[in-house]
């Protein structure tokens, strides 16, 4: 992660991963979300906060989680009707339940389709929130598969390429593939220069946002280095930022999830759904293209390539996508989250006040 959302060390309380799940699972039951699945929920978040991606774990997340199950936003409890089932696609009406909640879900029928015909894909309309994508493309690599995921989450963030009113949400994308001894290959980003979730982050510790990042609500790039605008203040540049640096490739991706996502569920595009979000996943078994042992023996060779690449002046390695997530999972796992004081005391003002009987 960027040092613009890295905790502060003064700032810093580490939590074990044991508590944090613990944690999490009562504010999803306490929303009414049966117990097991109010654990699978949980697994989403903590799983991102492991693997360093705070922006969509208990910092950011969670106490938006509440206040939309506390407004009746979100439902705790949907009803997901199939409209479409064939052999290897399904598309559902999520009922505006939480993505957490129906993501791995609707991954574990992709894989049980792609297992038995090569491919399976799921499309989710009239949904919410998804959190971190990797966790759904890793559910695919597990089972050594490929995995895709993409979101359509409204229309009102970024902005077209030259364009002045946004059309879309941060639309992200994610891909993973295994491999045999090497961590496997989780690629998991935001069509936007930056995911929203991470100016939260950018917000807390006092970063600034980097040149080419956002622009003005006129369409016009801010190109210094500037404090997060308060929401309202500013649209979102796809990656690349300006034409000249390549803006109309992330322009391009975003166009796609909007269409996989929102278009091909039924939802419609972000701009039209709004706040309900759209989800796509798909899943490839590896085996009815290759042998399995030759694909991931393949993957390490890539991967060690690029892992062991040698390093351009002023940096002191090169990583892949997965890499270092893998990598801090592990030192998580030892030493504990480490979260911000802010977010730790929030939680536990926010336990008192739900009468959960736990603290950070």
């Amino acid at each position: 992660m960027l040092k613009h959302f890295l905790v502060p060390e003064e700032d810093k309380v580490f939590v074990t991963e044991e508590k944090a799940r613990a944690a999490t699972q009562a504010v999803f039951e306490k929303m009414g979300i049966p117990a097991q699945e109010a654990e699978s929920c949980s697994d989403v978040l903590i799983t991102s906060d492991l693997r360093g991606c705070e922006s969509h774990g208990i910092s950011n997340m969670l106490r938006h989680y509440i206040a939309s199950y506390g407004t009746g936003t979100y439902n705790p409890h949907p009803d997901i009707k199939v409209e479409r089932e064939s052999s290897v696609t399904a598309t559902w009406d999520g009922d505006q339940g939480l993505g957490l909640h129906l993501g791995p879900r609707a991954m574990k029928l992709a894989i049980e389709k792609a297992r038995e015909h090569g491919m399976g894909a799921v499309a989710v309309k009239n949904t919410a929130h998804f959190g971190m994508l990797a966790y759904y493309v890793m559910q695919a690599v597990e089972q050594d598969m490929v995995g895709m995921a993409m979101v359509s989450a409204g229309g009102g963030a970024q902005l077209p390429t030259h364009g002045a009113e946004p059309a879309f949400g941060t639309q992200p994308i994610a891909w993973g593939a295994p491999a045999a001894t090497m961590p496997p290959f989780i690629f998991d980003v935001a069509t936007t220069q930056v995911a929203a979730n991470k100016l939260g982050l950018a917000r807390r510790i006092g970063s600034k946002v980097e040149p080419g990042w956002i622009a003005n609500l006129d369409g016009s790039p801010i190109m210094e280095a500037v404090d997060v605008p308060e929401a309202g203040t500013y649209n979102m540049l796809p990656f690349g930022g300006t034409r000249e640096n390549g803006g109309h490739k992330g322009y391009g991706f975003a166009v796609i999830a909007d269409i996989m996502s929102g278009i091909l569920s039924g939802n419609g595009p972000g701009f039209i759904a709004d706040r309900k979000y759209s989800f796509f996943v798909m899943a490839f078994n590896i085996d009815a293209f290759v042998d399995v042992d030759e694909f991931k023996d393949d993957m390490d060779k890539l991967l060690k390539k690029l892992a062991n690449t040698t390093p351009a002046p002023g940096h002191d390695r090169v990583y892949y996508a997965g890499l270092p997530e893998a990598e801090e999972t592990v030192e998580r796992k030892k030493t504990g989250i480490p979260y911000h004081k802010e977010v730790v005391e929030w939680y536990n003002s926010m336990s008192n006040e739900l009468n959960l009987g736990i603290q950070l």
